[in-house]
């Protein structure tokens, strides 16, 4: 890629040429004032800044509907600023941040500071995720209506890291998330059947001497929620699907008519339980990496449209969290900077997508779950510039050391994996150039502060 006129800034036009829309045939894009002034041929444009996108492939933005910011109260793993320029840098232009900061995000004024904060930092649109009980305690409802009616807009409420188990709790956040078309996104996980769970429970568990994990802790959860959800017609979203089971009672469920959704995380895509033999906490993960056979299954249901999107889970922490003995070491994995690149490797060139179907998991499904308008849309004329340059042929190594996040638990680390996001344009500006960060988006001065027009 190569830029042939000076940035010209947050309003300026840039011209993009000849990269393959969606992976088809080469097109140009002229982005003017933060939208697609113009899609075509031969395309022409006075003092814009030119992008010559050769060999790359051109998607809508990135939606990321699972991450984790960790501010406020744990700036000691990640912070909003350095978590969206890793997003940014992953090809995202949209992330949810998960509730479970501290404070909990179960207020409108924690859900608002989080707002303030993304917009502040500028590189991607940083949409809160409310919980769903008062302090992720399962024990009463937080204030879902008001973290709705803030100018944050909450649709997506998760008490992700720990499961709403308590079933009439669960009905009444199904119940009253239908009030402003909201989704509850459950983390499946009973409580009962997983105490001191270590890793997978299975033949590799077994070996080890380490207590497992079962798939049915998972799978029981998510038979019980599609049934309240059909029960109460609300909307569910299923978080970080990890077993064949799960795949197919969430196949079954779509069957009748549930009105489910379900993400899956690129790690689940690829790495196995086989991987606890190094006893690396690295790969000490909620839930648990399990077998090949589940992650074939995986796959599969990614394919078929059973798992509507990538969601990556992005869980930093620090140092000292990971780098201790197994049992002691907090579960998570990064995800941000590798997402793009392990999709292309365990979907794109085992043929079992292309990349319009790479857009709709990691772009147009999310927004659409999350209720962001202004995201996941087309690349046409008129629509809203977040757009994504992928050179697929790249080819890089990852060095947790070099990334944008402060985590440095990344399971890939020193593996070689498949393409490179090389710019990224959020509301028309690129916050990514070369694969190198650029500026952020500065937002106006008098950007809208009320609820109704609290929209990113």
């Amino acid at each position: 890629m190569a830029s042939q006129q000076q940035d010209t800034g947050t309003d300026g036009a840039y011209l993009i040429r000849g990269a393959a829309i969606l992976g088809g045939a080469p097109e140009d894009l002229l982005i003017r004032n933060g939208i697609i002034a113009e899609r075509g041929q031969n395309l022409a444009a006075e003092g814009a800044t030119v992008i010559e996108a050769a060999g790359l492939v051109a998607l809508p933005g990135m939606v990321d509907i699972h991450t984790h910011l960790r501010e406020p109260g744990r700036e000691d793993a990640e912070t909003v600023g350095t978590g969206t320029r890793a997003a940014a840098l992953g090809g995202y232009t949209a992330v949810h941040a998960m509730a479970n900061s501290t404070p909990v995000a179960d207020t409108a004024g924690v859900v608002e500071q989080v707002l303030t904060l993304g917009r502040t930092a500028g590189w991607v649109d940083v949409r809160p995720v409310g919980a769903v009980t008062v302090g992720l305690a399962g024990e009463q409802l937080a204030e879902l209506g008001a973290m709705a009616d803030s100018r944050a807009r909450v649709r997506v409420f998760s008490d992700d890291g720990i499961c709403v188990h308590d079933p009439v709790l669960m009905r009444r956040a199904l119940e009253y998330v239908k009030a402003f078309d909201g989704v509850v996104a459950q983390h499946a996980q009973e409580p009962r059947l997983t105490a001191g769970a270590q890793m997978n429970e299975g033949e590799v568990s077994a070996v080890l001497g380490l207590t497992g994990w079962p798939a049915v802790a998972e799978e029981s959860i998510i038979a019980r929620d599609v049934l309240l959800a059909q029960h109460v017609g609300s909307r569910l979203h299923v978080c970080h699907v990890s077993t064949a089971g799960s795949v197919e009672i969430i196949r079954w469920a779509k069957s009748r008519g549930v009105n489910v959704t379900a993400e899956v995380t690129p790690h689940h895509l690829w790495l196995t339980d086989e991987l606890a033999r190094s006893y690396d906490p690295v790969f000490k993960v909620n839930p648990p990496l399990r077998t090949d056979a589940d992650v074939q299954a995986l796959r599969a249901g990614l394919a078929d449209g059973t798992i509507d999107v990538i969601g990556t889970d992005h869980a930093p922490h620090p140092s000292e969290h990971k780098e201790c003995e197994w049992a002691q070491a907090a579960m998570g994995m990064t995800g941000l900077e590798t997402a793009l690149s392990v999709v292309q490797h365990t979907m794109i060139e085992t043929g079992l997508m292309g990349w319009a179907d790479f857009a709709r998991v990691t772009s147009s499904a999310p927004a659409a779950i999350g209720r962001l308008e202004d995201q996941g849309r087309p690349l046409d004329a008129g629509e809203p510039a977040n757009v994504t340059l992928v050179d697929p042929a790249a080819r890089w190594t990852v060095d947790p050391s070099k990334m944008a996040t402060m985590g440095r638990n990344s399971p890939f680390a020193g593996r070689e994996l498949p393409g490179k996001v090389v710019a990224t344009f959020f509301k028309g500006h690129p916050t990514v150039l070369d694969g190198k960060l650029n500026t952020p988006y500065r937002y106006p001065a008098d950007a809208p502060k009320t609820a109704a027009a609290g929209r990113n």
